[in-house]
């Protein structure tokens, strides 16, 4: 059985062409008009290998729709849009997809991003295949009343006894710069290290993914103090003692 597949567009036309596309490529194909129900499907068959969401569909904002996607599911999500202002970019990312893609599209190039997409593990799939040892912690801001502590080999972070839910991209562009600590990673290097070599997109997605990061470790995140913008260069963890 191939990989399972979901798409979530209000045009017939668009939607049935690239579900006979896709089916050609081997995947099991459930379709969507609109955002709803999208989420009904998945409350009732669980979620889908990867999705491919158009921008435009339903009464439902599709930012909204994906942030009820994932309060749920890692499941790899790509918008797709005649637009292609940054505002939609970035607000797509944002609310939780992992790629933007802009109308018309060829379809060799939504599969290749759908394969690179799947060939990066989700967090769930990395705790399972874990070694079960004591995991290696590292303190990244000694505050005496809530530390915050990464745990790399345990897939984890907390502030305090608090357990923070970062999304896999967030979890590794974290360990990349703690594994650094006050050495300056650019967005090339952070590109190459959190995404997969099949990643297609441009280096302001790397600036979405931090300002999510700081959201959930920054005590400030208007002014970060754990994970620092060098202007020019890249980004720079600093640990807080």
């Amino acid at each position: 059985m191939g990989a399972s597949l979901m798409i979530v567009e209000d045009d017939d036309q668009v939607r049935g062409d690239l579900r006979g596309a896709m089916e050609d490529e081997g995947y099991e194909v459930a379709e969507a008009g609109d955002a709803e129900v999208a989420l009904e499907h998945l409350r009732n068959h669980g979620a889908p290998d990867v999705m491919i969401v158009d921008l435009m569909v339903g009464e439902m904002d599709v930012f909204t729709c994906i942030r009820e996607i994932r309060r749920e599911h890692e499941v790899p999500i790509i918008v797709t849009s005649p637009r292609s202002d940054t505002h939609d970019v970035v607000a797509a990312l944002e609310a939780g997809a992992d790629d933007f893609l802009t109308k018309p599209f060829e379809i060799k190039e939504i599969s290749a991003r759908m394969r690179a997409l799947r060939r990066r593990p989700r967090l769930g799939a990395q705790l399972e295949d874990a070694v079960p040892e004591p995991p290696m912690e590292v303190v990244l801001d000694a505050d005496q009343d809530a530390p915050l502590v990464l745990s790399p080999d345990g897939g984890a972070v907390r502030r305090g006894d608090d357990s923070l839910h970062l999304t896999v991209t967030e979890f590794r562009l974290l360990c990349e710069l703690a594994a650094n600590p006050g050495r300056v990673l650019s967005r090339t290097v952070l590109l190459t290290k959190a995404w997969d070599e099949g990643f297609f997109g441009d280096e302001r997605i790397v600036d979405v993914h931090v300002r999510r990061l700081r959201t959930k470790i920054e005590t400030d995140p208007s002014d970060p103090r754990i994970v620092v913008t060098v202007r020019g260069l890249g980004y720079r963890l600093d640990m807080q003692r």
